[in-house]
């Protein structure tokens, strides 16, 4: 087994919230499974497959150089770009923040659908991570689109967005920027719901294709609610491009997609 093993499982394990917690998970003696991550030992055939079968990965993919197995499950990074106290950017944010309502029940994880800006006619799904941070309401937005038909890492290209969320009015509002090049901030508009369980959420996004001309583009967004402990590495495996009529795509998320009006001179979603 490769020297990249422990490295690659460390990655799978930052997906949760601690160590213990994948231990206990799995059933998982802590002290060998230490000797896992640094390389000292290896798993046997039987711990290797509730390993695999827990994180959603194949024994082979485990192997694969680190950076190239980053690029196929999605690295997990949770930091926010630092700000200095009292700068002029953080002070407008931190005033808007007074006027935003609870979002508490909003956070957890959600699949973005939407009408792709690059790809005319395909369907982008990402993956949402909605969360409180020391008072605040931050998200991280993970896409990826496949450059070519190889199948491999290297064939996908990824976007990772940072942003904050507010509450205003009966409204949501998400302001990001794409964090790995920094040559990009979206905002997205999202209608609440005042149910008491959370599906789907209806919305709108403002952003640029990602094609050399960068047009600017808006589309139509649909958040479905996954729940607030999920299994990130499968999750991340769907985030991609589909065709409109992939099966995967159920028909409600078509319609939303699809679907809108106009009332009292006013461009609205249904």
């Amino acid at each position: 087994m490769s020297d990249s093993f422990g490295a690659n499982l460390k990655l799978l394990c930052s997906h949760y919230r601690s160590i213990a917690e994948v231990c206990r998970k799995l059933s998982i003696n802590r002290a060998q499974f230490n000797r896992y991550l640094a390389g000292q030992s290896r798993p046997t055939t039987h711990n290797l497959k509730r390993i695999c079968d827990f994180f959603g990965v194949e024994d082979y993919e485990l192997v694969l150089p680190q950076e190239q197995f980053s690029r196929l499950i999605g690295a997990r990074d949770n930091s926010m770009a630092s700000t200095s106290a009292g700068a002029p950017l953080l002070e407008l944010f931190e005033s808007l923040s007074e006027h935003s309502n609870d979002l508490s029940r909003y956070c957890g994880y959600y699949f973005e659908y939407s009408n792709c800006m690059s790809v005319p006619g395909q369907i982008l799904l990402s993956l949402v991570h909605l969360r409180e941070e020391r008072g605040s309401f931050v998200f991280e937005r993970q896409e990826r689109q496949e450059r070519a038909r190889g199948g491999g890492a290297e064939d996908w290209v990824r976007c990772r967005y940072l942003g904050a969320a507010f509450y205003l009015q009966d409204r949501v509002f998400l302001i990001d920027y794409e964090s790995l090049t920094g040559n990009e901030i979206s905002q997205t508009i999202l209608i609440p719901s005042f149910k008491s369980r959370i599906t789907r959420l209806n919305g709108m996004k403002t952003g640029v294709s990602s094609g050399d001309q960068r047009t600017p583009a808006c589309t139509r967004v649909v958040w479905e609610f996954l729940g607030t402990d999920i299994n990130r590495v499968n999750s991340y495996r769907q985030v991609m491009l589909y065709a409109p009529d992939d099966p995967r795509i159920d028909d409600d998320v078509r319609q939303r997609l699809a679907g809108a009006r106009i009332r009292n001179g006013l461009f609205e979603i249904e």
